[in-house]
């Protein structure tokens, strides 16, 4: 069983603690508290030298001093504090800088709220789970065989299929019924070729529609997000080795991930407001009456200064766009603004929670708005952002990948 160790402040009397407890037990793992006693309290606090004012945050920094000391056996942290905690806040970040510098568990940092229950938990329990558990297959580094990756996203199915190392097909579909989303994309991914769906060694699957895919389809893999997608990012910007940071702003949540050789070492997700995703960008491209796919171009002719958009919802931003474009602001100073104005939030909600690491490898569907990619390298200070071939296909890629070299079973029956 895969042993998380909690570090955390308020759980107890919040009442999330049997939320975070269920969620683990749901992925085969269990959640480990940090032993102290308070003479140990005391001399942990001072070697961490971070001067606080709650108990229960100097208990946090003790049990994070514990892991780092092997006084806990663990494979995992969870890292935890209450949303309205700006102390909280602050030594979360620092107590996962401190456990990442000298340990190599993976890390993640989450806020939570008194209605937070497990299932908001769950991708983050079955990543630390899967991370841990499948390390050996996270750092298989080329694909064999013929196999097919899925990825059931909130806005669109993407369907890989690969052979020998290479994508040979692809299906790019809108989410609608998930199964019927997923058959068409697997259509797509094999019109071009001679083989059929009985042909493939193994298939892969991800994204949110997983688990009804995966039962529809007998996958042979069944796999969140997290680890999947930054498996993808790598391989395709062809830095499996040494460290990276991946980006992937999608159509309802974004990812941020560090990784090292392969594995997930840290990550976060979500975000307070569809205002910081892919959403946005799709409902400011109609208000400009342009494609999606020509909003990049136009955001690059524009300046942000000249249209600032300052709500992080979805709906007050549209009503600033709105209010920019009546008082005389171009499109493409709009265009400008709302790929800053996500790159910003994303920033702000998320990439202060991780120790950027270069190369940064922007991924995901909205890594073709090239006006986002600049915003976000402006962000990060001018930092050179890959894009790799491919990027928006990540999830179904990793997938693909993944899954290959794994015991086969049901070849040739899927439907």
């Amino acid at each position: 069983m895969v042993k998380i160790a909690q570090i955390s402040c308020g759980t107890e009397y919040s009442g999330v603690q049997k939320e975070i407890e269920r969620a683990a037990e749901t992925f085969g793992a269990e959640i480990v508290i940090p032993e102290t006693d308070l003479d140990y309290i005391d001399e942990a606090y001072k070697k961490f030298g971070f001067e606080c004012a709650s108990s229960g945050i100097k208990l946090m920094i003790a049990r994070a001093m514990s892991v780092v000391e092997g006084r806990t056996d663990a494979d995992a942290v969870f890292i935890a504090t209450c949303f309205r905690c700006a102390e909280g806040a602050l030594v979360r970040n620092e107590i996962r800088r401190f456990i990442q510098q000298n340990t190599r568990l993976p890390v993640v940092t989450y806020s939570f709220t008194e209605r937070t229950k497990a299932d908001e938990l769950f991708i983050r329990m079955e990543a630390l789970s899967t991370i841990v558990s499948r390390k050996s297959m996270l750092a298989r580094e080329k694909q064999e065989g013929l196999t097919l990756g899925i990825d059931s996203g909130s806005t669109t199915t993407k369907v890989v299929l690969m052979e020998d190392n290479e994508i040979i097909g692809t299906g790019w579909i809108p989410t609608t019924d998930v199964i019927s989303s997923a058959e068409e994309g697997i259509k797509e991914a094999f019109k071009e070729t001679d083989y059929k769906i009985g042909d493939i060694d193994g298939m892969g699957v991800t994204g949110y529609g997983r688990l009804t895919i995966g039962r529809r389809f007998n996958a042979d893999l069944i796999q969140e997000e997290l680890s999947v997608n930054s498996k993808g990012a790598v391989f395709l910007a062809n830095h499996q080795k040494g460290e990276a940071t991946v980006i992937d702003i999608g159509g309802m949540d974004n990812k941020v991930i560090t990784v090292h050789d392969s594995i997930p070492d840290n990550f976060t997700m979500g975000g307070i407001c569809a205002g910081a995703s892919g959403r946005f960008l799709e409902i400011t491209a109609r208000r400009l009456g342009v494609d999606i796919t020509e909003l990049g171009s136009l955001a690059i002719e524009g300046d942000y200064h000249n249209a600032p958009l300052d709500s992080y919802c979805i709906v007050f931003g549209i009503q600033d766009l709105v209010t920019a474009l009546a008082a005389g602001s171009t499109r493409e100073d709009v265009a400008a603004a709302a790929c800053h104005s996500v790159a910003e939030q994303v920033y702000e909600q998320q990439l202060q929670e991780i120790d950027v690491r270069e190369p940064v490898i922007q991924v995901g569907g909205t890594s073709l708005i090239e006006g986002l990619v600049e915003a976000m390298s402006d962000i990060l200070g001018g930092i050179d952002i890959i894009v790799p071939e491919n990027s928006q296909y990540i999830g179904a890629v990793g997938a693909a990948l993944l899954v290959s070299g794994m015991a086969k079973t049901g070849k040739g029956e899927r439907g």
